[in-house]
């Protein structure tokens, strides 16, 4: 058992492809492995979340490794600060399973952990179930975790919304969270292109309310990208819907785009 009812809370228990809970709510096991908890009245549209086209662009991004450093770094912190019993391990908004299936190898020091990747996107979920069968998948928001109370030794977040009070409820008392947001001069270059005056991300950690932030380090490296990369990597961020179509001509067309990445990677324990 590994998943709380979206309806009632109760638990779920898998049978045969299908996981329900007590009060009999049933959500099918799709072929591919994993599990849509994600109620049609929960939904604000039809599909939520990335769509193909966005999915295709990002996983041709990741799939050349210029963020294999920040994956690198997120797997050191999970390393050092989960607990050594951990069971349970949460990539929130995990996509395609880019970082996902890195979390495997902490099986190394913590057999029996089990690595659980959710996303509001089914179409990213269904390419990671199928892609990485050694995580389970699910489709389920953020702001309604699938999981009982405690049950989850750390949860990783990048750039992915929670509300506080489910990180709360669901990390158990000496958990951790680990977060990735912007530093200051993350895609610095690639802003520019569209704003006159680039504005520096804000630094200053989160207060996180129950958790103490205990370890928070900057991951600052150049990044060296053909035309069809930088192109993949602005449709990866939140201003792509403002940058004109001489500037989508001006990236597809480049020999090489210099830019920045600069991440602020922070560890939280559940007090």
């Amino acid at each position: 058992m590994s998943y709380q009812c979206p309806l009632c809370h109760s638990p779920l228990s898998l049978q045969a492809n299908s996981w329900r809970c007590e009060n009999n709510h049933q959500f099918d096991q799709a072929k591919e492995g994993y599990v849509n908890l994600m109620p049609v009245h929960h939904k604000s549209s039809k599909n939520p979340g990335d769509n193909k086209e966005m999915m295709q662009a990002r996983r041709l991004f990741l799939n050349t490794d210029h963020y294999q450093p920040l994956r690198e770094k997120v797997v050191e912190q999970l390393d050092q600060y989960l607990p050594a019993d951990s069971q349970h391990l949460l990539d929130i908004g995990c996509g395609e399973g880019y970082y996902t299936s890195e979390f495997v190898q902490l099986k190394q020091a913590h057999p029996a952990l089990c690595i659980h990747g959710l996303d509001i996107s089914k179409v990213a979920v269904r390419y990671a179930a199928k892609r990485y069968q050694a995580c389970r998948f699910c489709v389920a928001s953020s702001h309604r975790l699938p999981f009982s109370d405690g049950m989850l030794d750390g949860v990783v977040r990048i750039y992915a919304p929670c509300k506080d009070e489910e990180l709360y409820r669901t990390i158990k008392a000496g958990g951790i969270l680990v977060t990735v947001t912007p530093a200051a001069r993350h895609l610095y270059q690639l802003k520019a292109l569209i704003y006159d005056d680039v504005r520096l991300h804000e630094m200053t950690a989160e207060s996180i309310e129950g958790f103490e932030l205990v370890a928070d380090q900057q991951l600052h490296y150049d990044m060296s990208l053909s035309g069809e990369e930088a192109t993949a990597l602005m449709q990866m961020t939140p201003f792509a819907w403002k940058t004109s179509e001489a500037v989508w001509e001006r990236l597809r067309s480049a020999n090489e785009f210099n830019c920045e990445a600069d991440f602020s990677v922070r560890v939280y324990r559940r007090q």
